[in-house]
């Protein structure tokens, strides 16, 4: 999962969608340095990567990927099933997309001294283009998977993931639809119990 859906997974408490947010950035046991909700939402994140990575739905889904994209197929998909997401996002929410991300960034820049400085580095050019709702299209997935192609010091074939999606679009679609719910499942029970 990618930013999109770490911040739906987290539900309405800021705290804990802040967390999930930046946890990428936080390393170990830095997130001890966080306020509580903050921290949890950093374990939460880390609850989900762990549960999607061993999950056999994606596990088909990189598998399809590996041939081209190797071992940079687990991104891909991150991008994919948050183009779905974001694609479907009304399926999921009780909000419009487009509400919902400005929400999401208007919660995240009002606590942007607390962010790590990778992420101070490139979150006000995440809101200035709208990463988050240009997911919704494959140009966007295709735009960001450049992006993180040219950040690669490996060649990683990622900018051409807008093209693996259009010719392979239902299949795509077929695990995330199968997988999400379960995800969604899975995280209610991981917050209960964080």
């Amino acid at each position: 999962m990618n930013f999109l859906a770490h911040a739906f997974l987290s539900g309405e408490a800021e705290d804990l969608v802040f967390g999930n947010f930046i946890a990428d950035a936080v390393k170990g046991k830095q997130l001890e340095l966080y306020p509580a909700g903050i921290a949890k939402g950093i374990r939460l994140h880390r609850l989900i990567d762990t549960y999607t990575d061993t999950h056999a739905i994606v596990a088909r889904t990189n598998a399809r990927l590996r041939p081209k994209y190797k071992k940079f197929a687990p991104v891909v998909s991150d991008m994919f099933f948050d183009h779905f997401l974001a694609s479907q996002f009304e399926q999921y929410a009780q909000e419009p997309l487009e509400t919902y991300t400005r929400r999401i960034y208007a919660l995240i820049n009002q606590r942007f001294d607390l962010l790590p400085q990778r992420v101070q580095a490139f979150f006000p050019h995440m809101m200035q283009h709208n990463w988050l709702l240009s997911y919704a299209a494959i140009e966007g997935i295709g735009k960001a998977l450049g992006g993180l192609s040219r950040r690669t010091t490996f060649v990683s074939g990622m900018e051409t993931g807008a093209e693996e999606l259009r010719a392979n679009y239902d299949l795509y679609a077929a695990d995330f639809a199968a997988f999400f719910p379960e995800l969604q499942r899975y995280v209610e029970q991981a917050k209960q119990a964080l």
